[in-house]
């Protein structure tokens, strides 16, 4: 009898624990603010930057959990997010019509940039605007790499491909790569193989591995890259942290934080802007 006391007794402490975890691994700290983004911000240092600013002020604690922005869309609307921070203003629209998000509003901008190597084997920075850039590309055997991950950078790099009327993924071509990967990683890849790419200039400057390439094309209005910031519906995610999320949204639209985006540099230049 005292055998089968002690056996249950010890089945009771070793799945006991197992049960407080299950109880537990629903809730969330109220003390701590969930921000699904795209990887743009995250590699370009910015969170590193601005967040320490908000978690002094108001003693909450930030997880930014980054991926493409198609990603992060989803991710949000799985509800494992307070706030979105993406740049794809047709699928931010969409998300907040569908009742996934509330008061969507603009919160910087920066642009996109070509980058290649220094010698520019197809001469893209002689030309006068981006489609021409894109074609002179895709004449030649030099790879371009794409993220090819839907994020909010490869949908902008799309749509220059449609206004240059080309399909980079036509049998006919043999320069177009995709990576599936983010933009740190991708520009990896392209110094790698001596190409070029499409990337947000923020993440560029805070690149430390260069090498051989620098920006080969820029300043061509279908380089605008504006980010968006919505929270998450409460109605539709009843477990997100309302409070915490609503204290961010305003504070980062504030004055205080307009001046703390606009102060980010990097060797004395400005990464983002606000209007």
């Amino acid at each position: 009898m005292k055998k089968i006391l002690l056996t249950r007794l010890i089945y009771i402490c070793i799945l006991l624990p197992l049960f407080s975890n299950l109880s537990l691994s629903g809730e969330k700290n109220e003390g701590e603010l969930i921000i699904q983004s795209t990887t743009s911000t995250r590699d370009s240092g910015f969170y590193k930057f601005i967040l320490p600013e908000f978690e002094k002020l108001y003693k909450i604690k930030v997880k930014v959990v980054a991926y493409g922005t198609g990603q992060a869309i989803v991710n949000a609307k799985n509800c494992n997010a307070d706030i979105l921070i993406v740049h794809s203003l047709d699928d931010e629209i969409d998300f907040v019509k569908k009742g996934y998000g509330v008061d969507r509003e603009d919160l910087m901008y920066n642009d996109f940039v070509v980058i290649g190597p220094k010698d520019d084997p197809f001469n893209i920075a002689k030309e006068k605007n981006i489609n021409e850039a894109f074609k002179n590309i895709s004449l030649g055997n030099i790879r371009f790499i794409s993220r090819g991950d839907d994020s909010g950078t490869h949908k902008a790099e799309i749509k220059i491909w449609e206004a240059a009327e080309i399909d980079p993924k036509n049998n006919n071509y043999n320069f177009y790569y995709e990576s599936g990967q983010g933009m740190g990683s991708t520009i990896n890849i392209a110094i790698g193989m001596n190409g070029y790419t499409y990337a947000d200039r923020a993440t560029w400057l805070n690149f430390k591995n260069k090498l051989n390439h620098k920006i080969l094309f820029e300043n061509d209005s279908l380089l605008f890259n504006q980010y968006g910031i919505i929270q998450v519906n409460k109605k539709r995610c009843p477990n997100i942290n309302d409070i915490p999320s609503k204290l961010f949204y305003n504070w980062i639209l504030s004055d205080h934080g307009k001046i703390l985006i606009e102060s980010y540099k990097l060797n004395n230049e400005q990464l983002f802007f606000v209007r």
